[in-house]
């Protein structure tokens, strides 16, 4: 017999968690339970402010719909869910039928922030290739620039992952290169859309020597994964992009070509993260998911991150939308 709920939280943030143009304060979401017999599986539905096109609640409404025809016996029909929505639901389902493995990867590319010598102590801490992360493009590139330079020449061995968000015109782009020794370039593992279209940041790759990943661009119309001089990577982060087995189609397509697939968080609750980092460890093993996220919040949500200190909130604290 099935049965579903659907439970909505709010989580407060850090009072420095900014997306694009707006102060996110609180983290709002909606938890999924779908049980039929004695299985059950959870799921997260939370539109990104900002970057998601859909709500909360309009997601909300959806996913509820969804859930009363699935309760009815009707098959999950995701092909025209809102992305979050597929996400949550399509993630429950598969946790359901017993087919994402328990064991996550934890492990996470520190962001470079202040004091290098601060990173060198976490990152002696992380086994393998060491890989840390900055946000560029919120400052002005020239300093962008330093940075990165600064933290390549001062960790030996260290590859940085860069992230600007569509923010740079191609003059910025080429500030933030000039600053970039070019013994350094090829340190930086890939810089996430440097530019404003796919077109200039192409032409950036090809000018600097520096890689790009295709972010943004994955969940554009038409998007098509293949090799391109340049380009070394595409972030999926799933609650933007679609179901689970939309990602994993993404995924099996960057390896066919040779590219590297990072699983990335766009700042779920503890569950949800959880859940990628499930889907990190068995979908790309020997990758660092993009999921250092969980700091930014102020509490947890049921299933704790591990390490993180924050308080957790029992789901059952949080408010039954619907059941049945």
């Amino acid at each position: 017999m099935r049965s579903a709920k659907l439970y909505q939280y709010q989580l407060p943030m850090d009072s420095g968690v900014i997306l694009r143009n707006q102060r996110l304060v609180t983290r709002d979401g909606w938890i999924v339970e779908m049980k039929d017999g004695d299985k059950t599986g959870y799921g997260e539905i939370a539109p990104l402010p900002e970057f998601s096109l859909e709500s909360a609640e309009e997601a909300g409404l959806q996913a509820q719909a969804l859930l009363a025809d699935w309760v009815s016996g009707k098959a999950l029909c995701l092909s025209d869910a809102l992305p979050s929505v597929a996400f949550g639901l399509s993630m429950a389902e598969m946790e359901l039928m017993g087919m994402l493995p328990d064991e996550g990867n934890y492990q996470v590319a520190p962001l470079c922030s202040g004091d290098p010598d601060e990173l060198v102590v976490a990152l002696n801490q992380m086994p393998g290739e060491k890989i840390a992360k900055i946000k560029v493009g919120l400052y002005e590139a020239v300093r962008d620039g330093m940075v990165a330079n600064m933290f390549i020449e001062a960790i030996p061995g260290l590859r940085l992952r860069l992230d600007a968000n569509r923010q740079w015109t191609p003059l910025k782009a080429r500030q933030f290169a000039k600053y970039v020794a070019p013994a350094h370039r090829e340190q930086i593992a890939f810089l996430e859309e440097p530019c404003q279209t796919p077109e200039e940041s192409l032409a950036f790759a090809h000018e600097t020597g520096i890689d790009i990943a295709w972010d943004e661009t994955v969940r554009d119309p038409g998007f098509e994964v293949k090799a391109e001089p340049g380009v070394a990577a595409i972030i999926i982060k799933p609650t933007l992009v679609g179901s689970v087995q939309k990602c994993l189609s993404l995924i099996e397509q960057a390896h066919a070509v040779g590219l590297t697939a990072v699983i990335s968080s766009s700042l779920e609750s503890s569950l949800g993260l959880n859940q990628l980092a499930r889907l990190a460890a068995w979908q790309t093993p020997d990758v660092i998911p993009g999921l250092d996220t969980m700091q930014l919040f102020q509490m947890q949500l049921e299933v704790a991150w591990p390490g993180c200190e924050l308080p957790v909130t029992p789901l059952n604290a949080c408010p039954v939308a619907w059941h049945q």
